[in-house]
């Protein structure tokens, strides 16, 4: 299960916003928010574009989008 919180954090930390992040990936808006709050999931390409524009390391990209226990 994803944790929400925390790639909502890292989106804010890297100064981009939801929409920019969406065109980046090649989806909707609506789509990015549905896999953004758990309706629909991301997929392998999709997390590791996230990762790579996000500049997130390993650890963190596992326990934003592996967790077990959402905050």
């Amino acid at each position: 299960m994803i944790n929400t919180l925390k790639l909502k954090a890292a989106i804010a930390e890297s100064g981009m916003n939801q929409e920019q992040i969406a065109k980046m990936l090649g989806v909707s808006l609506c789509t990015f928010n549905y896999k953004l709050n758990g309706v629909s999931e991301f997929k392998v390409s999709e997390i590791k574009k996230l990762a790579e524009l996000l500049k997130m390391e390993n650890e963190t990209m596992v326990k934003i989008f592996f967790a077990d226990n959402v905050d």
